[in-house]
């Protein structure tokens, strides 16, 4: 790099004529550019440290002829320069002369903290109190009614602190982790509209959401023999459904029949599978929200139901019509009795009276008029009188219906 910068100094000299602007030979010009050490002698003159007068000085004191430094001012005063890093923290501490007294330093912004009367400094005492007054609050924990906390000492299990106010051993040597072991937790699966098909005992799917309730029974076991109780608790819901709803057939799951049972039968397994790991959980509830067939064979169940319906109403008006017609034919047999008991007790009047009867019935409606033998004469015309009694009944009969 010196190399480099002595080559662009001499071509810089070339170009003003062998002369260097600031007034350096040709020889030495390379120096005072380059590391402050000028025509002075080593170690007299103020160049050596980089002090005021370094290159100003040489050409103007000096005698030297050429340009002068167009950057230092003119005049007998000595050239100013940028404030070194000593001169900055010499005018911020105030134990050394010239920086001032006083809780603020020349060219300070911050205030500074008060000392102790020896002299030094209140920042390892505050630093002191306020690690101790942490370790002091990281010991008390206060629980609200219906929590528990476990503790753990450095990472490994070591009891469970009830509700209220306990001490532990200050962070990081015990570390609490609460939990609300008395509010129910509600788990509804599937999530969302999310479908959930299950297979049935008569090997039909069906859509189902229910509802599983739980909390926790035992904190530690909760806290340390499962991975995601709480993935678990959902996993074990879904298996114990699968196989409870294998147990019925689809219109019981459809029509709520065996709701109940198949609700209750879900409880059982889940406690039974969720005590078997020793979860520390336990289940409230299981409730079925809703049991409807795939969405995708929806409109055929439907029309399933419409047609079993219909045919539940046709079997329905069967079963009527056939309870009237055996009411009729019980009816008429024994009215056919009475009349056998009448006939074997008097053969032909009950012959004749049945005779009668029944050309009564037959010619009720009729309007011919029978008569015995030619040359008789009715003198009441019995067919007008037969129309006009019938005309007057059946407008006796609308005036009514109005």
């Amino acid at each position: 790099m010196r190399l480099i910068g002595e080559a662009i100094t001499r071509a810089g000299l070339a170009m003003a004529g062998g002369k260097s602007p600031w007034g350096g030979s040709n020889g030495n010009s390379g120096d005072s550019s380059g590391d402050g050490s000028n025509d002075a002698p080593d170690g007299e003159g103020p160049a050596a440290d980089g002090e005021p007068g370094s290159a100003g000085d040489s050409s103007p004191e000096g005698g030297r002829e050429g340009p002068r430094n167009p950057w230092l001012p003119s005049g007998g005063t000595p050239p100013r320069r940028s404030a070194s890093i000593e001169d900055i923290f010499r005018s911020r501490d105030p134990r050394r002369s010239g920086g001032g007294g006083g809780p603020r330093g020349p060219g300070s912004n911050f205030p500074q903290m008060p000392r102790r009367p020896d002299g030094s400094s209140w920042m390892p005492m505050v630093a002191g109190g306020v690690v101790v007054a942490f370790l002091f609050f990281s010991s008390f924990h206060q629980l609200d009614p219906g929590e528990q906390g476990v503790v753990t000492r450095f990472g490994q299990y070591s009891h469970v602190i009830d509700s209220g106010i306990s001490m532990t051993m200050p962070w990081p040597v015990d570390s609490v982790k609460v939990e609300d072991v008395r509010s129910f937790t509600v788990d509804t699966i599937p999530e969302g509209s999310e479908e959930k098909l299950m297979l049935t005992s008569d090997k039909n799917l069906v859509d189902l959401t229910y509802l599983v309730r739980w909390n926790i029974k035992d904190l530690k076991n909760y806290t340390f023999r499962l991975a995601d109780p709480k993935e678990t608790v959902r996993e074990v819901a879904e298996t114990a459904m699968r196989a409870s709803i294998a147990q019925i057939s689809l219109n019981e799951a459809i029509s709520g029949e065996g709701r109940a049972k198949v609700e209750g039968d879900v409880r059982q397994r889940m406690q039974d599978l969720l005590d078997y790991y020793k979860a520390g959980i336990a289940i409230q509830g299981v409730e079925i929200k809703k049991s409807d067939p795939p969405a995708k064979t929806k409109s055929a169940f439907e029309q399933v139901t419409v047609a079993q319906q219909d045919a539940e109403r046709d079997r329905s008006n069967a079963r009527a019509w056939a309870q009237q017609k055996l009411a009729e034919a019980e009816g008429n047999a024994a009215q056919f009795d009475k009349v056998y008991e009448e006939y074997k007790l008097a053969p032909e009047v009950t012959k004749r009276r049945m005779y009668y009867e029944t050309m009564e019935r037959v010619l009720r409606n009729n309007d011919t008029v029978v008569a015995e033998a030619d040359g008789v004469t009715p003198y009441i015309p019995l067919p007008e009188v037969a129309r006009k009694a019938k005309a007057e009944t059946s407008e006796a009969s609308q005036q009514g219906g109005q």
